[in-house]
C-alpha cells in the first residue's frame, strides 16, 4: 500500500509533533494527541489536550512526522481548518490552536467564541 497525501480537516505543525513526540516517548505512550473542546472558558468554548492510547471510533486523523492528532466528531465542526501549533515564548511554551472559525479568543489563546 503506497501512503498519499491526504487533507484533513486538522493539520498538526512540525513543531507540535516533535513535542508530542518527546513527551509521550517520556511517558512511554504512543505519539498521539487528542484534541477536544469543551464548553467553558472565559470566551464559552476551551481546547483540551491530552495524549491518547489509541484512536476511538470516528475521530478524524492528521498525522506529521509519524505523529497523530485525533478530533472526536464534536469537536471537529467547531475545529475544521484549524493548526494546532506549540510555541515557546517568555511567557512560556504550550500548543496553540489557530482557529480560523473562531470569532473572538481570551488573551491566553485557551478559549474561543464563534
Amino acid at each position: 500500500m503506497s501512503e498519499t497525501a491526504i487533507q484533513t480537516p486538522v493539520t498538526l505543525a512540525p513543531s507540535a509533533a516533535a513535542r508530542v513526540a518527546a513527551i509521550a516517548a517520556k511517558q512511554g505512550k504512543p505519539a498521539i494527541l487528542r484534541l477536544s473542546v469543551e464548553g467553558g472558558g472565559c470566551s464559552g468554548f476551551q481546547y483540551r489536550f491530552g495524549l491518547a492510547d489509541a484512536p476511538e471510533e470516528g475521530d478524524t486523523i492528521a498525522e506529521t512526522d509519524g505523529v497523530r492528532l485525533v478530533v472526536d466528531e464534536v469537536s471537529l465542526g467547531l475545529l475544521e481548518g484549524s493548526m494546532v501549533e506549540y510555541v515557546e515564548s517568555l511567557g512560556g511554551a504550550a500548543f496553540r490552536v489557530t482557529n480560523p472559525q473562531a470569532a473572538s479568543g481570551c488573551g491566553c489563546g485557551a478559549s474561543f467564541a464563534i
